[in-house]
């Protein structure tokens, strides 16, 4: 079963993993200030993950890599780095499939 797993960092900020049912990370999200910011954070992963145009496609010098906008164009979650363009679009049809019915974890 998927999860979006909280936790602290080492500067004390509030942070989300979206994580698919065995375990990998599939979304990163920046850090929060507070905890009700990461949970709007998390809303906001779910409700944007249907929308395929919120997905920026990006190549970087070491593979591919995409990041969930908001309706803002605010960023609020980032993926790893792939390999291969179609790892990406796994990636991304696994964060479209997974958002939306995903429990929270929270170990802050």
């Amino acid at each position: 079963m998927s999860n979006f797993e909280i936790k602290k960092d080492k500067a004390d900020e509030f942070r989300f993993n979206l994580k698919a049912g065995n375990g990998q990370i599939i979304l990163s999200s920046e850090g929060y200030k507070a905890k009700p910011s990461c949970m709007n954070g998390i809303e906001s992963v779910r409700t944007n993950s249907q929308s395929d145009e919120r997905f920026e496609r990006k190549q970087t010098s070491s593979g591919h890599k995409f990041n969930l906008k908001s309706t803002n164009g605010q960023v609020v979650g980032t993926s790893e780095i792939y390999t291969t363009t179609a790892a990406m679009e796994n990636g991304i049809s696994s964060v479209k499939k997974n958002a939306p019915a995903a429990t929270v974890d929270d170990q802050s």
